[in-house]
């Protein structure tokens, strides 16, 4: 077993871990979305070209991820302070 991609896929991944720090919640879900797809297609199909779109659908699901819960927590905060001016009046 050649242990090049082991090494590889561990610095990716540390590198990762570390560099989130100062991302938006956008930045973050898109780029789990990223991971996530193209790490399953890479392992379904073993293709790069698979991985690559597996890719491109993560991001674009952490995208619309991210979308939905802003719009949640938009919805719960309006709702909050119609709840508060109702009970006040």
């Amino acid at each position: 077993m050649n242990p090049k991609p082991i090494i590889i896929c561990c610095l990716v991944g540390m590198m990762a871990i570390t560099g989130c720090a100062g991302m938006t919640d956008t930045q973050k879900r898109v780029t789990t979305g990223t991971a996530i797809g193209g790490a399953a297609a890479g392992i379904l199909t073993g293709e790069w070209g698979w991985a690559a779109a597996g890719a491109a659908a993560g991001a674009a699901g952490g995208y619309l991820y991210d979308k939905s819960k802003k719009n949640e927590q938009k919805a719960y905060h309006q709702g909050y302070k119609d709840g508060q001016s109702k009970k006040t009046n």
